[in-house]
């Protein structure tokens, strides 16, 4: 049997509750579980301190047995030494899908099309200048 120390939600419609429960992996997120350890309310404020509570030791006895973690768990669980949490590498993260490129990539030619017209427009008329001037006289 898989352990996983995780979340499970509570609470009204946005209004949301959690509990940092024990429970086999394969039940689903808010189904059975062997133990509560504690409580997580994400409305209250992050340097309140009844933000998150749980039994340290009764966490420490879970880890020890091999429950591993969930990611928002791991966090809770690193502010006491627990477990060590790094945060995830997702450098795709920020780039736009194909589409936006798509769009992107339109944008741009656009703009140098226009540009393009405008120096051509410039240009021309400089060129007349003379020739008028030369006329004039």
């Amino acid at each position: 049997m898989s352990l996983k120390i995780r979340l499970a939600r509570g609470g009204a419609k946005k209004r949301p509750f959690y509990s940092i429960v024990v429970a086999d992996s394969r039940n689903p997120r808010d189904g059975r579980f062997i133990e509560k350890i504690g409580t997580y309310n994400p409305l209250l404020a992050k340097d309140d301190e009844k933000r998150v509570q749980y039994d340290a030791e009764r966490a420490k006895h879970w880890l020890s047995v091999g429950a591993k973690p969930t990611d928002r768990v791991a966090r809770f669980l690193a502010a006491n030494d627990l477990v060590k949490w790094t945060n995830g590498n997702n450098p795709k993260k920020a780039e736009p899908g194909e589409a936006a490129k798509a769009r992107a990539a339109e944008k741009e030619e656009k703009a140098a099309a226009l540009k393009a017209a405008a120096d051509e427009a410039a240009a021309a008329p400089a060129e007349e200048t003379p020739a008028e001037e030369a006329v004039a006289e």
